[in-house]
């Protein structure tokens, strides 16, 4: 046979595999005997070993024999938000009034509210990218906005599809769960054994070596189209359809409701049968149908508006309290954890609770030997909830005098005790190091907590500053770093020192503010040197800036020794510079909603990024109010829906020009 056949040959064998593989991984509905499925499959093999030709689509690659060195960075398309959350019905009728606030107060029409009940998964969410109908990406959520690139892991799951009848660019976000009868049957064939079914997924698919992930025979339910060239639905249970059309695996309970009074009725069904599922749940969500309607609610800094989750009541189990640790933080805050006699909770040995402060240890009554009421939901470290009556002999929990770590007294404030040694005290400065370093501050790759602890150690990094005076000759003297890792951790620092005013501000680890005060705080003073003279007046007169988060500012900006490490850091080339939108009211995107489709020569985000700096609103669907329609190769439906509609459409080219 001539190439040309062979390959031929090879996809007739492919679209029967994948259509197997579809009945048995996703239907549970086979229609061949294992005998027949593995006579096509170690046929289409013997092809590829024979020819030398491996087709991109095979099924064979399934499972890579290679070992990864590290997971690398993967950008997400479109942003992974995750939800807001509601204990109770009350939360649930709440967000809907809000809900029902916003879309009455607009001039357009909207369809009646329906809602989407589905399954809250308890595994690790993956977020799957094909191109011409292949699967090419698949990637963690991370941050939501980058992720880890997990692509030979996933592979590895039967229920993921490789090819999908859909040829656009689009991602797909779903669940990656390890079944409790995979659990089971791991656990019967291998000695060291899995204790919950959530780890266990997220271990294999965060393992660099595919073969265990393999092993471990998850599979994965998918419930979002998080991107998509094409706008090709209205409405969730269109997008469920898109799912399920491309032979995607869909949870069958998943259902359309037309009020809140028909959403708790799911919940409650759901909650009554968790138990019999072969998935671990931890409650439903709940999504508005309608697209366009979840257009006009927008999102949040992190959650979208239209989209809440409703978790279960979390266990409750007893226990004794056998030693209270007094650990410091990043913030100073000198905090209680309870080691706890071992208790067995869903598979998992629990052997620690929080207990928040002093006066939460008095008002629950929780001695030493004390039994105790604790609460867990999902992965979280327990809290304890209270004391119940016991007849053994017990003893109080003494206040701290001194730092447990450092010896220095402490002292309190409010319902918190707090060390006042910030600068030689090891945890406090080991965390703070760590946060400095982290994605979201400098984003130094590289400068993990176990290397914080060793600068500290062996080089005697007391201060962030210290961290620029580095040389490679420093690192190669620790254990564990050799010429490469030096070299990157060097190459990581220069790197940061051209930071984004956002992140340098998070960097800086101000009690009360994270990255969206942060954002809040650049957006407002547009340079570091600003934020630092800013009066209590000027910080509180910014939206979601309160008078203790305001007051905390001043005073970290106040502290001789920030003041001098500020110096310091920027004397060594740390340059926080702020990223203007520069909003040209002249320009001719300014105040437009803006749609792009189709392939273009510039990534997407760049264009997008770009268009906002302009003062245009960048949409992913057109409909009547789309001002203009940027189009490159192949546009599908969207330039359709345009040029339908009459709105105005440019191509790349006229977009660059206007530029």
């Amino acid at each position: 046979m001539t190439n040309e056949q062979v390959k031929d040959k090879m996809q007739d064998l492919i679209k029967l595999i994948n259509k197997y593989n579809y009945e048995y991984y996703t239907l549970d509905s086979p229609s061949v005997e294992d005998k027949e499925y593995d006579k096509i499959y170690y046929e289409l093999k013997k092809l590829e070993e024979e020819s030398g030709i491996v087709l991109e689509n095979s099924p064979t690659s399934r499972v890579g024999g290679q070992i990864l060195d590290k997971f690398e960075k993967h950008t997400h398309l479109s942003r992974l938000y995750s939800m807001d959350k509601a204990q109770d019905y009350n939360e649930l009728r709440l967000w809907d009034s809000r809900n029902r606030r916003t879309i009455e107060a607009d001039n357009n029409s909207y369809p009646e509210l329906e809602y989407i009940v589905e399954l809250k998964f308890d595994g690790l969410t993956i977020n799957l990218t094909y191109d011409n109908g292949i699967l090419v990406g698949a990637a963690t959520r991370g941050n939501g906005i980058v992720g880890e690139e997990i692509l030979p892991q996933v592979k590895t799951i039967k229920s993921v599809p490789l090819e999908i009848s859909y040829k656009g660019l689009v991602e797909i976000q779903g669940e990656g769960l390890m079944p409790f009868k995979s659990l089971e049957e791991y656990n019967k064939s291998h000695k060291q054994k899995l204790k919950n079914a959530r780890n266990a997924a997220a271990g294999a698919l965060r393992n660099l070596d595919p073969k265990v992930t393999e092993e471990r025979n998850l599979t994965a339910y998918f419930y979002n189209v998080n991107y998509i060239e094409d706008s090709i639905f209205k409405n969730d249970s269109e997008m469920k359809k898109f799912l399920r059309e491309n032979h995607f695996r869909v949870n069958d309970l998943n259902y359309k409701c037309k009020n809140l009074n028909e959403v708790i009725e799911k919940i409650e069904y759901i909650e009554k049968i968790r138990n019999s599922l072969d998935i671990l749940i931890d409650g439903v969500t709940i999504k508005i149908n309608d697209l366009r309607t979840r257009e006009l609610l927008s999102y949040t800094n992190k959650f979208p508006r239209w989209a809440i989750a409703y978790k279960f009541e979390a266990k409750e189990f007893t226990t004794k309290v056998i030693k209270v640790n007094w650990n410091v933080g990043r913030s100073s805050k000198v905090t209680p954890t309870a080691e706890l006699e071992p208790v067995d909770i869903d598979g998992v040995t629990v052997r620690r609770a929080t207990l928040n402060n002093y006066d939460d240890i008095q008002r629950k009554n929780i001695s030493l030997y004390s039994t105790v009421i604790i609460r867990r939901s999902n992965d979280v470290i327990p809290e304890i909830m209270g004391s119940i009556p016991s007849d053994d002999k017990t003893y109080e929990i003494e206040k701290p005098e001194v730092c447990p770590s450092c010896g220095t007294k402490l002292y309190q404030d409010g319902v918190h005790i707090f060390c006042p040694n910030t600068l030689s005290c090891k945890p406090q400065l080991i965390s703070r190091l760590t946060h400095f370093a982290s994605r979201d501050a400098m984003d130094i790759e590289g400068l993990s907590e176990k290397t914080a602890e060793l600068l500290l150690e062996k080089l005697d990094i007391r201060d962030i500053a210290q961290i620029y005076e580095l040389k490679k000759e420093d690192l190669l003297s620790l254990e564990g770093f050799k010429e490469k890792k030096s070299s990157n951790l060097i190459e990581a620092i220069e790197k940061s020192k051209n930071v984004e005013l956002t992140h340098f501000i998070n960097a800086l680890g101000i009690n009360n503010v994270g990255i969206k005060a942060a954002s809040d705080l650049a957006n407002r003073f547009e340079s570091i040197d600003k934020l630092r003279e800013a009066s209590y007046e000027d910080l509180i007169d910014i939206d979601d800036i309160g008078p203790i988060t305001a007051n905390e500012i001043i005073i970290y900006f106040s502290d001789e020794h920030i003041i001098k490490s500020l110096d310091r850091l920027f004397e060594l080339g740390v340059k926080p510079y702020f990223k203007s939108k520069n909003i040209d009211q002249d320009s001719y995107f300014y105040g437009k909603k803006i749609v792009i489709t189709g392939k273009l020569s510039s990534p997407r985000k760049e264009i997008e990024e770009k268009l906002e700096e302009l003062g245009a609103s960048v949409t992913s669907s057109v409909s009547k109010n789309t001002d203009l329609l940027i189009s490159g190769e192949a546009p599908g439906s969207k330039y359709d829906k345009a040029r339908e509609l009459g709105i105005e459409i440019i191509d790349e080219d006229k977009y660059n020009q206007l530029i």
